[in-house]
């Protein structure tokens, strides 16, 4: 896949979100290259692997570039070894709302206690049903990226 991908970020509330879920999955993923706005990512979630470019952020966080590639998950844990210091650790719960699926993710390990749900759209002012374990909007605020969170991890704020 690749492309421009359009999405918001919010906290979420409670854990009512776990009974409205599909399905979820463990993902683990690291770093390559995060600098100026730019990552090379390399997952693995469940039995698949990826390698994701992103691109800077754009309208104010709403949207950027995405190219993402399936690879072998030996593939990925070869390049686990060129990441950064520090792993994501989360599961992702997939969660149908109206015409939308949120991607509810709970971290664990040094990003214990942060839960995030993100929603893609297809366009930044699309509408979409906001479902009652939204907390927050994040969209934008950088604290709050992935990649972020490798190098100042949830539990390290004041």
């Amino acid at each position: 896949m690749s492309g421009l991908e359009i999405e918001r970020k919010f906290l979420v509330l409670d854990d009512s979100y776990k009974a409205l879920a599909t399905s979820s999955t463990h993902i683990k993923q690291g770093y390559i290259c995060s600098d100026r706005g730019c990552t090379v990512r390399v997952r693995i979630r469940g039995h698949q692997a990826f390698l994701t470019i992103k691109g800077p952020s754009l309208d104010e966080g709403l949207s950027r570039y995405e190219f993402e590639k399936e690879i072998t998950v030996e593939e990925a844990e070869q390049l686990f070894r060129l990441c950064e210091p520090g792993v994501i650790d989360k599961r992702r719960y997939l969660v149908p709302v109206g015409k939308h699926v949120f991607e509810v993710d709970e971290f664990y390990g040094d990003n214990g206690g942060l839960v995030v749900a993100e929603v893609e759209l297809g366009s930044v002012d699309e509408p979409f049903e906001r479902p009652d374990f939204l907390g927050l909007e994040v969209t934008g605020d950088r604290r709050y990226y992935n990649s972020m969170l490798t190098r100042y991890p949830y539990n390290t704020w004041d």
